[in-house]
């Protein structure tokens, strides 16, 4: 067995962050369960607890998992009900957040990423990302093609992501004028969706794995860091059609982070 401690060995930066992040996920996870909202760790998190029982000994991120129909709630619940440690974050809460998603930040950490330096909150986070019902993955994946990258734009993606003035302008008109469009595109996407009985879901963020309801529902719980979270029913076929083989671990020219350690700080 490999020795994975040089990543996140006690002490080291990146397990002070995963510790962080954990615990912005426990806080998550109590608040679900009050409120009887379905969630579920995903992708390199539950890979993670289902290969090492808690983080991917060099992963700097946590991805947790709702059903579109119920994210509206949660975020709400989230604002009003958050620690005062953590914040809620998305484009409605800080023009500069143009992801497609929410992120959920501590405030006793500082992280540096090229993309987060106008954000308000620049701390550790976690991913909440939403299952959209999809009936056809192709029509989904096209409209997803636009949809992303004007909305990006629109929520000021430019003005981090280019140094050339010319640039962010072109990009930006363009995107005015095909957002709308996008948007038409994505509400008939979601519509048909709802509709369908093929149990597919989608996720918009440019992301062309299709997920299925069945091997999502019923949720079962598995160990992450010594702590219960919720996870897809069927983990095992659900990570095999993301993955491939999830349990061979990559070679170390592919274990990829977003974060450079030497930039994050982690407050007491």
């Amino acid at each position: 067995m490999e020795d994975f401690s040089k990543y996140n060995g006690e002490g080291t930066q990146l397990r002070k962050a995963q510790l962080r992040m954990l615990e912005i996920l426990k806080s998550v996870d109590a608040i679900c369960r009050r409120h009887n909202i379905p969630y579920w760790i995903d992708f390199g998190t539950l890979l993670g607890a289902v290969r090492h029982k808690g983080f991917i000994p060099w992963d700097d991120d946590v991805d947790i998992c709702v059903l579109d129909k119920d994210y509206k709630q949660l975020r709400q619940i989230l604002i009003q009900e958050l620690p005062e440690q953590f914040a809620f974050q998305d484009t409605s809460m800080d023009k500069y957040a143009f992801f497609t998603y929410g992120r959920v930040r501590d405030k006793k950490s500082y992280c540096y990423y090229p993309y987060f330096v106008k954000l308000r909150e620049q701390g550790l986070w976690i991913d909440i990302f939403r299952y959209v019902p999809i009936s056809s993955p192709i029509l989904k994946n096209s409209v997803d093609f636009i949809y992303r990258r004007t909305y990006h734009e629109i929520h000021h993606y430019g003005d981090v992501a280019y140094s050339s003035q010319a640039r962010r302008f072109v990009n930006r008109v363009i995107a005015y004028v095909l957002h709308p469009f996008s948007l038409a595109a994505k509400s008939i996407v979601e519509w048909l969706g709802k509709h369908s009985s093929k149990g597919l879901y989608g996720r918009w963020t440019l992301t062309k794995t299709v997920y299925h309801k069945e091997n999502i529902f019923p949720l079962t719980e598995v160990e992450f860091e010594g702590h219960k979270f919720f996870a897809p029913g069927n983990w095992h076929q659900h990570l095999t059609d993301i993955y491939g083989d999830y349990m061979q671990v990559p070679p170390p020219e592919k274990r990829e982070q977003i974060l450079d350690m030497n930039k994050v700080q982690v407050f007491e």
